[in-house]
Order: C-alpha cells, then sequence, then structure tokens
C-alpha cells in the first residue's frame, strides 16, 4: 500500500533514525492512525547481532581493540534495547494508550530479505537466493517459497561473504562503502579482469556448488576500522586509492576483476540451486541483488524459467519483508500473487495533487505554465529533442534505489553528448558513471537483446546488434575513460562501453503518463526510448516534494522541470533563487 525511506523526508542520505515520517506519510497514506496497526515487523534481530559482534571480538581478541571501544559503547546504549527504543518512538505517534511490546516482531535479517524478494513476487513457487553484507549471521541464505509459506534451508556465515568481498574492493578504489558498490560496477567495463586468478588464488574459495569461504587474512572488517590490511595492499600492487583521486587503468581492473569473480560464484550458486531445487523461478534479494549485471547473466544462463528481483533489494526493502512475513507466516494470512508482482511498480510513496503541486511550487517563488496532457507532453518531447535535461516529478515516488519515471531526470539517447551533460552539469558526479535506457516494454526486444519485463532496472542486456555501431581500428586500442567519448550505437547516451545497458521497461498499467512520453517521443523520432537518471545530485537523496524538485532544478544546469501539469523553463525563473547544488551535498 505504501513504502518510503526516511531520507527522502529528512534529506539525509542513508538517515539511521526512527523513520518518524515515513510512518507518518504510511499512516496518512492510507488514512489511518497507529492504534488502528495490528503489528509492527522490524527486519532483523538485535540481540542475535550483539552475539555476533561479541563473538567475533572475542576470537580474534586482542586485535580490534579500538573498533571494540568505538562499537560497543553504541550497542549497549542504543542497539541492545532496540525494543525498548522502538516502543518509545511509536508510542509519540498516540496517547500511550497501546502496549506495543505485545505488538512488536523482529525477523531474522535474511527471512526478511527472503519474504521481500518472494511474497510480492508473481510466482507460486520459486527459489529464493539472498545476499548481501551480513545480517545477525548470515551473509547468503537459499530458501525455497510455496504458497504463503517460506523455509530457508541453507545459510553461509559471516565472516564469508559475497557482499563484504564486493565492498572491500569499493573501499580499494577509493568509494565510498554501502554506497559506491555500483560505481564499481559501472567502471567494470572499462577494464580488463587480469587478476580474477589472484582473487580466486588468495582470496576466494570457491566450490563447484558456489559455497564460498574468504581468506580473512587479507581484510580488516571483522575488527578493524578498514575494510582491508597492508597484505590486501601487497598483493594488488599498492595502497588503496584516495577518494576524488584519479581513476587509473589498474583500478578499472580491480573493478572487472571482482566482477567477474562475482558472477562466477554467483552462477555456480544458481545453477546449484536450479538443479537441486528443480524450481522454474527464481526470487533474489539483498544488496548483491542490486548488482544487475549479474542479474542479465543469471536470466541469459537460462537454469530459471524466470526471475524475479525486489526492487529495493537492499535493507531499505527489509521492512517490506518483515512486514510480509508477519502476514503470512506469523499470521498465517493466504497469498494470491499477482500477474505482474505486489510492487505496483515500486510507485509506493507520496503524491501530490496538481492544486497542490501549483501552490507549493508559487510558495517557492517558481515561475511556470500549467498545461493539459496533451500539450505537456507535446512541450516535453521538444525540449527533450533539443537536448534539454528535463526534470521530471509525476505521480508516486519510488520505493527503492531507482527512479522509475516517477522522480526522474530525462534526456535524448541519440545524443553523443548526453551522457557527459548529465553527470558533469546536472548529477556533479563521476564521468564514466553510466545511464539506464527506459523503454516501452512492446519496444524493449527492437533496441536490446532481451524481451522480458524489467520494470525495476534491475537487468542488464547487451544494446541490440542492429543498433549498434561498428568502432574503427584506432578506437578498438583504446583503453579505459579514453573509451567513453566514441559513439557505440544509435543510443550512445545509454550504451556503455561494453554495449551493455541497464534497462527499464515502462509499462502502461504502473506508470500511464511515463509510458505515453515514451510513447510520444517515439512518435516524433522513431525511439521509443529516453535516458533516465535520478532526480538527484550526487550525495542527494532522490526528491520527494514539489519544493524538493524545484530546489535540485534551481541547483543545477537543469533547463526543465515538469512538476504534474506545471511546465518551468529555466530562463524564467528568478535570478535571486539560483543555488548551487555542486557543494551542498557530501560525497557519496
Amino acid at each position: 500500500m505504501a513504502a518510503a525511506q526516511e531520507e527522502r523526508f529528512s534529506r539525509v542520505k542513508h538517515d539511521a533514525r526512527f523513520p518518524a515520517q515515513a510512518v507518518a506519510y504510511c499512516l496518512a497514506e492510507e488514512g489511518v492512525t497507529i492504534e488502528a496497526i495490528d503489528w509492527v515487523a522490524f527486519y532483523d534481530k538485535p540481540f542475535v547481532k550483539f552475539e555476533r559482534l561479541m563473538e567475533t571480538y572475542l576470537a580474534l581478541a586482542p586485535k580490534g581493540l579500538r573498533s571494540f571501544q568505538m562499537a560497543v559503547p553504541l550497542w549497549l546504549r542504543e542497539k541492545l534495547f532496540q525494543k525498548t527504543l522502538l516502543c518509545e518512538e511509536l508510542e509519540k505517534f498516540q496517547g500511550g494508550s497501546v502496549d506495543w511490546r505485545r505488538r512488536l516482531l523482529f525477523s531474522e535479517h535474511h527471512m526478511s530479505h527472503a519474504a521481500s524478494a518472494f511474497y510480492p513476487s508473481p510466482f507460486g513457487e520459486a527459489a529464493v537466493l539472498t545476499m548481501d553484507g551480513v545480517g545477525e549471521w548470515a551473509t547468503t541464505s537459499f530458501a525455497t517459497g510455496s504458497g504463503n509459506q517460506l523455509e530457508i534451508l541453507k545459510e553461509i556465515h559471516f565472516p564469508h561473504s559475497l557482499g563484504l568481498l564486493f565492498s572491500a574492493f569499493t573501499y580499494y578504489t577509493g568509494f565510498k562503502v554501502n554506497s559506491g558498490e555500483y560505481k564499481l560496477m559501472g567502471l567494470a567495463p572499462y577494464g580488463q579482469p587480469v587478476y580474477v586468478q589472484k582473487i580466486f588464488d588468495h582470496l576466494l574459495d570457491v566450490k563447484a556448488d558456489g559455497s564460498f569461504r574468504l581468506n580473512i587474512e587479507y581484510f580488516d572488517y571483522c575488527t578493524g576500522l578498514r575494510m582491508t590490511n597492508a597484505r590486501f595492499d601487497e598483493l594488488f600492487g599498492g595502497p588503496r586509492r584516495k577518494p576524488e583521486e584519479l581513476l587509473t587503468q589498474r583500478h578499472m581492473d580491480l573493478a572487472a576483476s571482482v566482477q567477474v569473480a562475482l558472477e562466477e560464484v554467483i552462477l555456480r550458486m544458481t545453477r546449484a540451486l536450479a538443479a537441486e531445487s528443480a524450481a522454474k523461478n527464481l526470487c533474489l534479494a539483498g544488496g548483491v541483488a542490486l548488482n544487475c549485471v549479474a542479474n542479465g547473466k543469471i536470466l541469459r544462463d537460462g537454469r530459471f524459467q524466470d526471475i524475479w528481483i525486489q526492487p529495493a533489494a537492499g535493507d531499505a526493502g527489509g521492512a517490506v519483508g518483515a512486514a510480509l512475513a508477519a502476514f503470512h507466516l506469523h499470521n498465517g494470512k493466504a497469498r494470491v500473487p499477482k500477474k505482474r508482482d505486489g510492487m505496483k511498480g515500486a510507485y509506493l510513496g507520496p503524491s501530490f495533487r496538481q492544486e497542490e503541486i501549483e501552490a507549493r511550487l508559487a510558495a517557492a517563488g517558481a515561475q511556470f505554465t500549467v498545461l493539459s496532457d496533451e500539450e505537456l507532453l507535446a512541450a516535453t518531447v521538444d525540449a527533450l529533442v533539443a537536448e534539454k535535461a528535463v526534470g521530471w516529478f509525476q505521480g508516486r515516488m519510488e520505493f527503492g534505489p531507482r527512479a522509475l519515471g516517477g522522480r526522474s531526470i530525462l534526456g535524448d539517447p541519440r545524443s553523443p553528448r548526453m551522457q557527459s551533460t548529465l553527470n558533469l552539469k546536472v548529477k556533479y558526479r563521476e564521468s564514466f558513471r553510466p545511464f539506464a535506457p527506459s523503454v516501452l516494454r512492446e519496444s524493449v526486444a527492437e533496441w536490446f537483446e532481451m524481451d522480458v519485463d524489467s520494470p525495476y532496472m534491475l537487468v542488464v542486456a547487451d544494446v541490440a546488434a542492429s543498433r549498434r555501431k561498428a568502432m574503427s581500428a584506432d578506437e578498438e586500442k583504446l583503453f579505459g575513460i579514453d573509451k567513453l567519448n566514441v559513439p557505440r550505437s544509435e543510443i550512445p547516451a545509454v550504451t556503455h562501453v561494453d554495449y551493455s545497458a541497464r534497462v527499464q521497461t515502462v509499462h502502461e498499467d504502473t506508470n500511464p503518463r511515463y509510458h505515453a512520453l515514451l510513447a510520444a517521443f517515439r512518435e516524433r523520432t522513431g525511439c521509443p526510448v529516453l535516458v533516465n537518471t535520478s532526480f538527484n545530485v550526487r550525495g542527494e537523496p532522490i526528491v520527494c516534494t514539489p519544493e524538493d524538485a524545484f530546489g535540485c532544478f534551481m541547483g543545477t544546469e537543469m533547463e526543465i522541470l515538469v512538476a504534474g501539469n506545471c511546465y518551468l523553463r529555466k530562463e524564467d525563473q528568478p535570478k535571486s533563487l539560483r543555488r548551487n547544488y555542486e557543494s551542498s551535498f557530501a560525497a557519496d
């Protein structure tokens, strides 16, 4: 019915505080008071997590004393008394007439992930694979789901973790752990996987069924304040890259190598699961399931008839999973799978009525024209064809890390300049980062090497061979970032250097206005594809309100904002309202 992260309201990226504003929104969206809520579910078990923390420190003592001294007081003060803290916060919503201790449930972390993957999926039965950094003890789990039942059958435990392995390379290449992993994935196609054998020889022991162990001697995440250590530095030929330091071919090769290693382990795992479970369908969740390159490989491997990935695959989606586990497992409620899935296109956040958008924009000092639906689509297509960056604020906000046509910045994918323009002038982020295409579902097979639903931008496929442009002999010799400015297809702004693209299929039933815009763009240009990136700048949460959208519009070099039926041109806005967004948010 409703789902949102606190960061969208507080404007603090990855806000870890009690989600008071998100709770208030969910209640308001359904028009209920908190007393009407039967159960509140939390997505992991703090006591079990504390047990893992203590056992790890004791097993490795005296190493990690400084880390222990920093972590334990926080746990004793807050995390260990999570139940008390949650009850106190919930009581703030009403007059204390509810005994929240009797209504509060705690789901194991990987059960929350598994529930978020299986229960909203369109499958009656499925294998379920969850992979992340670490929950309480589990880092990887295999479950089976049937009807309203879900059972975890196997687990791999901390410190052996694919998520932490990938995060270690994220850290080593100079990106921020728990937010920069997708940058590492985007960097990988610029490199060569020259370190893969070194990873398997020294860091990662993997069996035929995908079960694995890490060599902890090269990592410092168990007890230290770093992800990697001096042995890791020595193995890969130097110290970690400092944030914002120039990227070299070595960093690109490291990214390519860990991506290939990750894919190899995951494919062994999914092949073993297919054989062992005889399931036709696979559900995925956990932070590693956001690796859409690996997801594309699973799909093309063909061991499963179909796969479905929770759009909020990371810990945010754990909230959805905990609620669904409470509903189906704790309360025994029946489950009827929806035809596409139960996530409503991930459009589960706040929306704003047209009169509300107009009032809020006017209060912010914005100058705008109100257009009819037909005029709005025509004007937006005009702007896109003129190679302008368009802020698109429509309908309900998306749940999860991807903008899916509700809170998006759009561009013309045919423009060879659009990728660098959006990165450097609008998003203020690294030039190498690729952009994703949104495409009409009915046209996807004409433009990409796939013909399946991908509504959540979680599967990578190659651009169709018929749409690619052959590279010259000199262009073929280019390495690394030098590859960036070579147009490789009819839609260069969304074609990565290896001809891949992170595809979002757009469906008329879940987002009719965005579908209509793509159809209008196709009518004008013959191309049913748009560049789609999230409506925010680097380090900022995706915009939630009309005021957020207007602020981002005025703080970047975006030329057009379309909010509801309001059409805003940058040149019409008061110069006094211009803002400098480039330095407003901490680097991610």
